[in-house]
């Protein structure tokens, strides 16, 4: 049975790099964690305030 799992993560400018690492850390950390042994999809998404600027990220994953 398919299950989906949504993780996010605030963006600051200068530090995106950081960031993407350390989300990306987080979500391995789960897949390893659940013991996942199939991951279906992955989906990232953009964040915007007010003005357009970009300062979050969500990601979706998808696994059995």
């Amino acid at each position: 049975m398919a299950k989906v799992k949504t993780f996010t993560s605030p963006l600051k400018v200068f530090h995106v790099k950081e960031e993407l690492e350390s989300l990306d850390a987080q979500i391995n950390q789960f897949i390893e964690k659940n013991n996942v042994t199939k991951v279906i999809s992955v989906t990232d998404t953009t964040t915007t305030d007010n003005t357009g600027a970009t300062i979050g990220l969500i990601r979706v994953v998808a696994y059995e």
